[in-house]
């Protein structure tokens, strides 16, 4: 985030926003390390890609119109962890709707929300299909950090947040 949008999204100075985003880069040293990495990639290959080798090409990183270039940046920084996300879930989605099957479960996978997934199910699968997901979810795929799930139920989304 620029220090524009954040000062806009604080409520503080460009001057502040500018200060904690020099702060925690000095704090966080590797993570400029990285995200220059990843910008310097893409910038040399013509696209980055997620984890899981989904690419996205960004041709705009050569415009020379200064907005398009940026906005084309701000892609190629979010995409390795915006897009790892995204193909996460998509993985988790996938292997949950086969096991649901496979167990003959009545629960059903009605719908993706960013990095939620919502369920309908009947109150007797309630406690081993929340253990399911949980598991998929949490070991979609093997990485250096553990992904944490918290899951609720409720009658509708709404009780459930």
């Amino acid at each position: 985030m620029s220090a524009f949008g954040l000062a806009k999204e604080l409520g503080v100075t460009q001057k502040t926003a500018q200060a904690y985003i020099d702060g925690y880069f000095n704090r966080y040293n590797k993570v400029r390390a990285y995200l220059d990495a990843v910008l310097e990639t893409a910038k040399s290959d013509g696209y980055i890609c997620t984890l899981l080798n989904r690419r996205r090409y960004l041709p705009e990183l050569k415009s020379k119109i200064p907005s398009v270039r940026q906005f084309a940046e701000r892609m190629a920084i979010n995409t390795p962890i915006q897009g790892t996300a995204a193909d996460l879930i998509k993985v988790a989605m996938v292997n949950i709707e086969h096991l649901l099957q496979e167990k003959k479960f009545e629960a059903r996978l009605i719908m993706q929300v960013h990095d939620e997934l919502v369920l309908e199910a009947p109150v007797k699968e309630k406690e081993e299909v929340t253990a399911l997901v949980k598991k998929e979810m949490e070991e979609v795929i093997k990485l250096k950090v553990p992904l944490k799930v918290e899951i609720a139920a409720g009658y509708n989304w709404d009780e459930a947040h």
